[in-house]
């Protein structure tokens, strides 16, 4: 019957068989590059069933594209990335490597003006900003970060698409490429209940993927115009654009505000205040204008982070309601 279907068992299924040859392209590198830097961002918690790193230096990806599933393979050596991608996507993701891993981001024009940032950016000397260039796969794990402990968001993200997503082709097993669209839309309220997500949440979510098309225009835009078409949607303000975009579209100068702990990050690092809130954060930034994104990824990666004054925060389970 149409609109019916039956989610699989996390964590079932026959021994893969031998992965077959994908496609392959080797890309010059335009300076250093660190993947784990680069590519990081991508994944939603240790778990995360479409992100996997392997002990041979390979990150692995499984993303839905345009042209449908698609699983990467890439690792960096000899100043080349070599990748290899399986699926009907797998020449669009082979086509979006250089995008992928920071060509378009242009790290040269990013001038340190405090000693910390700089002496990160030269530890750093690696770091690319992504850009994916699909909107929905960061949008959706974003909007389950909302408002919730990051190890409550990626118990829900893990939970969901290894449920309804599909095996990643050509990936190791227990990799999945998340859920289409549609299917997202089917899913019933108590699987979001079960997994931890309350209906403020799902219900965003179910608005973006009803539009997907229009989302995944944003790709295109510029960050102003982005965050203006994600905006229509009720439920995603700037903190899920902006977490969104910076890794959908590589938006260098976009600040992630209304989060709990960043001002207080930037502040600290910068000025010596951990009570900073959103308006001096980007004041402190502001000598960063057009890479502030930057700046912050540097300042976090410095590790220079206030010294905790309260418990954290303890995740909550609603599932058991």
């Amino acid at each position: 019957m149409a609109g019916r279907f039956t989610p699989r068992t996390p964590g079932t299924g026959s021994i893969s068989p031998p992965r077959p040859a994908g496609h392959t392209r080797v890309w010059t590198l335009p300076g250093p590059l660190d993947l784990a830097l680069t590519l990081g961002p991508l994944r939603r918690g240790p778990a995360d069933p479409t992100y996997r790193t392997t002990p041979d230096g390979a990150v692995w990806r499984a993303s839905r594209t345009p042209d449908g599933p698609a699983t990467l393979r890439v690792t960096a050596r000899d100043g080349a990335a070599h990748a290899e991608a399986w699926g009907p996507g797998a020449a669009w993701m082979l086509g979006q490597l250089p995008a992928m891993l920071g060509e378009l981001d242009d790290p040269a024009a990013f001038e340190p003006r405090h000693r910390l940032v700089a002496e990160t950016h030269r530890a750093r000397p690696g770091l690319r900003l992504t850009r994916t260039g699909l909107v929905l796969e960061s949008l959706i794990p974003s909007v389950l970060e909302q408002k919730v402990t990051t190890d409550e968001a990626y118990r829900a993200w893990r939970l969901l698409v290894r449920t309804y997503g599909e095996p990643a082709p050509g990936a190791p097993g227990g990799m999945y490429v998340m859920p289409a669209p549609r299917t997202w839309a089917l899913i019933p309220s108590w699987e979001w209940h079960r997994a931890g997500v309350d209906s403020k949440r799902s219900a965003t979510i179910l608005r973006a993927v009803r539009v997907a098309r229009r989302m995944e225009e944003a790709a295109k835009m510029t960050p102003r115009a982005a965050a203006e078409r994600l905006h229509l949607i009720p439920g995603i303000g700037p903190w899920t654009s902006a977490e969104t975009l910076q890794r959908a579209i590589g938006a260098a100068d976009l600040v992630t505000v209304g989060d709990l702990h960043l001002p207080g990050i930037i502040g600290h690092a910068l000025a010596g205040n951990r009570n900073a809130d959103d308006a001096e954060m980007l004041a402190l930034l502001e000598p960063y204008a057009g890479h502030r994104h930057r700046a912050a990824r540097l300042i976090l990666l410095s590790g220079r982070t206030p010294p905790r004054r309260a418990p954290r925060m303890q995740p909550r389970n609603i599932a058991p309601l």
